[in-house]
Parts: C-alpha cells; sequence; structure tokens
C-alpha cells in the first residue's frame, strides 16, 4: 500500500520546482501542506550556499561556501564538497516541522514535504529519526526527495528508496514537465489510504 512520494534526479533538474507546483496543487484542492524546501542562495549569479525554505515562507541557512561562512569558532565543522553546513540553523527550522506534523489536528489529510533526504542534513541524528518516526506514522503523506545514488551510499536515502510503501519518481529534463499530473495522483492516491 503507498503511503509516500519521493523525487530523485540529478541535481539542477527540477525536482524542488516539481515539488512546489505539486503543493500547490494540493493546497488549492484542500490538502494541508506542511514541511520544507532547500533553496540555492546565489549572490553575484554565483551559487554561495542553500537555504532551508519552510513552506510557510521561514527561512535558514543550511550551507554556505566556506570564504561566505567564516571560520566556525571550535565548533565540529559538517562540510559536503565546498559548502560547510550550519547544522544549528537547519535543525532549529527544519524539527519543529517535524514535532507539529504528528500532532496535526487529527482532520487527517495532509501532505509533509521534505526536500531533500541529502547528505548536509543527515548529518543531523535528529532529522534521521524524525523522517523515520514519519514515514512510519499514519498520520501524514510525505512529498519527498532524494539524491541518485553516487558514491557511498547513504543509510537512509537507500532505506526510503527499499520501502515499499514509497512510489519514487525519476526525474530527468525529458520528463519533468509531464510527471506533474503523475506526482498529484501518487499523492491524492496515497492520501486516500491515511484518512
Amino acid at each position: 500500500m503507498l503511503k509516500h512520494v519521493f523525487l530523485t534526479g540529478p541535481p539542477g533538474v527540477g525536482k524542488t520546482t516539481l515539488v512546489q507546483k505539486a503543493c500547490e496543487a494540493l493546497v488549492s484542492s484542500g490538502v494541508g501542506v506542511e514541511g520544507f524546501y532547500t533553496e540555492e542562495v546565489r549572490e553575484g549569479g554565483r551559487r554561495v550556499g542553500f537555504d532551508v525554505v519552510t513552506v510557510t515562507g521561514e527561512r535558514g541557512h543550511l550551507s554556505r561556501i566556506r570564504d561566505v561562512a567564516g571560520s566556525s569558532h571550535g565548533r565540529r565543522e559538517y562540510t559536503v564538497g565546498q559548502y560547510v553546513v550550519d547544522l544549528p540553523s537547519f535543525e532549529n527550522l527544519a524539527l519543529p516541522l517535524f514535532r507539529n506534523v504528528g500532532s496535526a489536528d487529527g482532520g487527517g489529510r495532509k501532505v509533509f514535504v521534505i526536500d531533500e533526504i541529502g547528505k548536509m542534513e543527515l548529518f543531523s541524528q535528529s532529522f534521521i529519526r524524525s523522517v523515520r518516526q514519519t514515514l512510519d506514522s499514519s498520520s501524514c503523506t510525505i512529498l519527498g526527495t532524494i539524491p541518485i545514488p553516487k558514491g557511498k551510499p547513504l543509510g537512509l536515502v537507500e532505506e526510503v528508496r527499499g520501502r515499499r510503501d514509497v512510489k519514487v519518481f525519476m526525474v530527468s529534463k525529458e520528463n519533468r514537465n509531464i510527471l506533474l499530473q503523475d506526482i498529484i495522483a501518487a499523492l491524492q492516491n496515497c492520501l486516500k489510504q491515511t484518512t
């Protein structure tokens, strides 16, 4: 029985855009949407990092390029490539969203956005725990994104990919414009199961 929908595909292929479009469609059909997206931050035409943006528009740092981030004053540093991950900022914004989703006013139809379960986010053990709990909870359907396998497998990503209650869509430049209807249909199918 399908409970959750995840998109995967190469970086920059348009996963976040599809998630946002699907959410707009769901909201206009009366479905509650919560959760967060990851957005790139550009300065002077170059990418300097990523922000976490909640569905309600709150924003916080996820990561910055080393020279923009400054030194970390003796805290343990988490890095992905040239990016320094701001774990406290990410957790302060993202973790409360998970706490709220379980307790949501049992009104059933809810979609929880997790964009994305990636290397940067997976430095947070609390995030990993929260994602697992939400995957197993019956109170909401997750619409999430995961990276395509590259290098060393990421535990939680492979776990999600292998779950029988998860439908994974592979997004490519060729199919990204026609996938939206399928994604919305899959989510509505999942929502029927959760109510």
